[in-house]
């Protein structure tokens, strides 16, 4: 199995890391010279560790040195698979920084595809001098100066499908992020006339660099993972974006995402992940490190309903993206489980939700599926097809039952107005964080259903993984698709602010968000976070809660974690004492949470500091908007600012009883011209 021994920032001293992960194995393995049968990776660029080949006997071995800080099997993650940027109030025409094409999104995922009209480097200059990566071009694909750097990640070897050994996109998914966060404005971009319009992402300036890590069938290793955070760092790229995560919940120093993140973030680049696609179920969210933005999928205002018309007259819209048109053909309707092999040429009812490749593969020219689950977002199918509801399939199945001739025809789907809309979809993960559960996670949502973006001509468009159709531009749902827009908004707020840290940058989009509506969304802050995402506001937010690597390891060593490890994190001095063993509500967050016990009463205090980032003389006014239930005490409430730059701290003190299970309240600074929000979240 593959192991990957973390072991911290590089030491200063050391001119040959490789040197020393060789003989470190050397020493394991028993003898001089088996690592190179054994070594996978060897992380040296931006961190300190390797990937090899272990027995579980040689792991415990080398978990053993002194200098190792964690040592854990490399598993697989999975990825967490236009309008858009209209809803969330960001025109085409938005205010434009010259500094954006000096801005450089790092996307980790499954490559992208160059030749699209989304990464045309039309009236580019060269990279920015900062740039330190590399193209690893090959025969079938090169980088410009759009896609400025491409590498790719294969721990299980070389594979020729398609070809993409390479860091070409045989997949879509990371074509369709890229495009989403950095792609250029394309007009007339569609999906066979579906969601016509300009498709771009928010920076359509900034340069992207690729880094391919997830694999057709073979999913995405965290031991690429993590050598591909260590490039990105390294290479000098300032927002690093990454849609995969896990279903299951590990230590901070035992995920490649946390570990990657936490580097990252130590060298000024801020990591921006998807929340997972594990919802509604709670405590479900992935990627929840502090230093790292977590972020949720919510509706946009339209929506893709397919409508079947039935011989009686009536018809019964569900939700589907199809790209088929019958031309109002009628077709015979019949059950798919009465006699399945004589479904070709008709329209077929099926009782369950699938890929529809059954119906497909017997030769149906259609299908209307039960969907008994969640209806706010809709699947492509290799055919014309569409899920409707419980009730609306039961009213199908008499028709089908009590008409000698049923026949139907299946329209091709259109794009309706959603006045729900922004609400957390069904399926994003939601919180409570299931390590640090007093730091609320996720930290906001963004638009992740029935997204237009770019795509790769050699992917499947469907559920299907052998639809051949071939299309430049795909309408897919997920956190997969929220992440590249946050990723998108943070480097545009980095094109206004080169030199803000992550933690600035996540606080200027976590406190002027846009509020949710509560009524459509019952788990509040633990699905949508802080809210939603609002990229112009995040320019002027105001005031930031800031944060460095120091103020993290002061929170870590509150949780428990050794001296030793985190002096190996750190590369310094770092160790935990009293002075600096700090506790997690005191970690400069930009939201508030507290976990209590059910039924109990409760009482907390949270210290903050706010940085001044926009007017020089300017007094904040505390605003709590908070239950009966739940006392909130602001000292002091009223705090003023002579310059830019100056710091004013406070202090949040909650109290009250566990009467519910989630207690919901915000904070508002105002100054006349700023408001900036926090959630305050009490939940058992």
């Amino acid at each position: 199995m593959v192991y990957i021994v973390y072991m911290g920032e590089p030491p200063k001293d050391m001119t040959s890391i490789e040197t020393l992960h060789a003989s470190m194995l050397d020493q394991v393995l028993g003898s001089t010279g088996a690592s190179e049968q054994h070594l996978v990776y060897s992380y040296k660029r931006s961190f300190h560790g390797f990937a090899a080949e272990l027995s579980e006997e040689e792991m415990k071995k080398i978990a053993g040195f002194s200098t190792v800080v964690s040592v854990f099997p490399s598993q697989k993650k999975q990825l967490h698979t236009t309008s858009s940027w209209n809803f969330m109030g960001f025109p085409t025409n938005v205010t434009r920084n010259q500094y954006e094409s000096n801005v450089i999104v790092g996307m980790l995922d499954t490559g992208i595809w160059p030749e699209s009209k989304s990464f045309s480097d039309e009236g580019f200059g060269p990279p920015p001098s900062k740039w330190k990566g590399t193209c690893q071009s090959s025969s079938n694909f090169t980088c410009n100066n759009k896609i400025i750097g491409a590498r790719y990640y294969n721990l299980e070897g070389a594979v020729t499908q398609d070809g993409s050994d390479s860091p070409r996109d045989a997949e879509g998914h990371g074509t369709h992020t890229s495009s989403t966060a950095a792609g250029r404005l394309v007009i007339g971009a569609s999906l066979y006339g579906l969601a016509e319009g300009t498709a771009r992402g928010a920076v359509p300036s900034a340069r992207i660099a690729t880094y391919k890590i997830c694999w057709p069938d073979r999913g995405c290793s965290e031991a690429d993972i993590l050598a591909a955070f260590d490039d990105a760092i390294a290479d000098g790229v300032d927002i690093i974006s990454l849609s995969v995560g896990s279903a299951f919940p590990f230590e901070y120093f035992e995920d490649s995402i946390a570990i990657g993140a936490f580097h990252a973030m130590k060298n000024g680049v801020l990591t921006s992940n998807s929340a997972g696609n594990s919802g509604p179920s709670l405590y479900s969210v992935a990627n929840y490190s502090p230093w790292s933005l977590t972020v949720a999928a919510s509706t946009i205002d339209r929506r893709f309903l397919a409508e079947v018309k039935l011989g009686n007259g009536k018809s019964y819209q569900g939700a589907a993206v199809n790209t088929f048109d019958l031309k109002k053909t009628w077709y015979p309707l019949m059950y798919g489980g009465d006699a399945p092999n004589t479904s070709a040429g008709k329209i077929v009812l099926c009782d369950q939700l699938t890929d529809g490749t059954g119906p497909l593969n017997a030769g149906a020219v259609g299908t209307v599926m039960l969907n008994d689950g969640y209806d706010d977002y809709a699947f492509s199918y290799p055919l014309p097809a569409t899920a409707l509801v419980p009730l609306d399939t039961g009213n199908v199945s008499v028709y089908i039952n009590t008409t000698s001739n049923p026949t139907a025809s299946i329209l091709k789907s259109q794009g309706v107005y959603d006045p729900k809309a922004p609400s957390v979809v069904s399926f994003s993960s939601r919180g409570p964080n299931p390590i640090t559960r007093d730091i609320l996670k996720p930290d906001l949502t963004a638009p992740g259903v029935d997204i237009i973006a770019a795509w790769s001509p050699i992917a499947s468009m469907s559920v299907d993984p052998d639809d051949k159709r071939s299309v430049p531009y795909n309408i897919i749902s997920g956190t997969s698709m929220s992440c590249p827009h946050a990723s998108g908004a943070a480097a545009y707020v980095k094109s206004f602010h080169p030199t803000w840290s992550p933690a600035a940058i996540k606080s200027a989009l976590m406190t002027t968000t846009y509020p949710m509506n509560v009524s459509l969304n019952k788990d509040q802050e633990l699905g949508y976070g802080a809210g939603h995402i609002n990229p112009i506001a995040a320019v002027d937010p105001g005031l930031i809660y800031d944060a460095y690597e120091a103020d993290y390891v002061r929170m870590l060593c509150g949780q428990g974690y050794s001296s030793k490890n985190l002096s190996l994190v750190t590369g310094d001095n770092s160790t935990c004492s009293s002075s600096n063993n700090g506790t997690v509500w005191d970690l400069n967050y930009p939201s508030f949470a507290l976990s209590a016990k059910e039924g109990k009463n409760f009482s907390q205090s949270f210290n903050r500091t706010v940085t001044n980032v926009g007017l020089p003389n300017s007094t904040y006014t505390a605003t709590v908007a908070a239950p009966s239930e739940l006392s909130v005490n602001v000292k002091p409430n009223i705090i003023s600012f002579k310059s830019l730059g100056e710091k004013q701290t406070f202090i949040v003190k909650i109290s009250g009883q566990t009467t519910k299970s989630l207690l919901s309240a915000s904070l508002v600074w105002n100054d006349g011209v700023h408001r900036v929000k926090s959630p305050i979240v009490v939940y058992t």
